[in-house]
């Protein structure tokens, strides 16, 4: 692994540290990597995604040419892995290029994804030539229902904004795909060019899998 490259994930994490991971869960909004709810994770789930999350960005070798933005954490996806569109369930098999731990606990664990199933089922053969983060890194769901999702506010937007941003700059990938119109547009606000891409949930499976086989094929 080249010096360049671990400065960049240095650098990165450094920002993450001072603006992610410290941000306060509320009562619409959960922050993985800071806050943990007795009942359906264990005591240091927090710490469990946070540890995988810098697996995941320990996988790249060199920078990944292609920057693939998504809108933010699904309820059964990284809200619990702590990875963007990436299930626990995913994290533990071994076949998978990614490794890490459970955090949730109960009946359901480890948890599957839908949207995460689909994604990695089309991209997993141009792993790592891809990098995917969220617009907004949080958990957003609707008050008093924290198991669903909803769409981030434009607050929310703006506060995913540095993050991006500084991801951008950091990496300086050849392409930004834009998974989803809520990424486009944070893109766009950032004046980053990139290329839109129907997301794969609510029915833009198919659109999204031909998408993205024309793109990695």
């Amino acid at each position: 692994m080249s010096r360049r490259w671990r400065d960049w994930r240095d650098d990165f994490w450094t920002v993450l540290e001072q603006s992610v991971f410290v941000e306060p869960s509320t009562n619409r909004t959960f922050n993985p990597y800071r806050d943990v709810v007795d009942g359906v994770e264990v005591a240091d789930a927090a710490s469990i995604r946070r540890e995988n999350l810098a697996a995941y960005l320990g996988c790249f070798a060199d920078r990944p040419p292609t920057l693939i933005v998504a809108e933010a954490p699904g309820p059964w996806g990284c809200r619990f892995s702590g990875v963007p569109i990436t299930s626990e369930a995913q994290l533990i098999d071994p076949a998978f290029p990614v490794s890490g731990r459970v955090a949730s606990t109960g009946d359901r664990s480890p948890h599957a994804e839908y949207s995460a199933s689909i994604f990695w089922r089309e991209l997993e053969h141009a792993f790592p030539g891809f990098l995917v983060w969220n617009t907004y890194p949080l958990h957003p769901h609707r008050e008093g229902a924290p198991f669903t999702i909803r769409a981030p506010t434009a607050a929310e937007i703006a506060f995913g904004s540095e993050p991006l941003r500084a991801l951008y700059n950091l990496m300086e990938p050849e392409r930004v795909l834009a998974l989803g119109r809520k990424a486009e547009k944070a893109l766009g606000a950032l004046m980053i060019e990139n290329q839109y891409v129907r997301h794969p949930s609510q029915g833009g499976a198919r659109i999204f899998a031909d998408a993205m086989r024309a793109l990695f094929s």
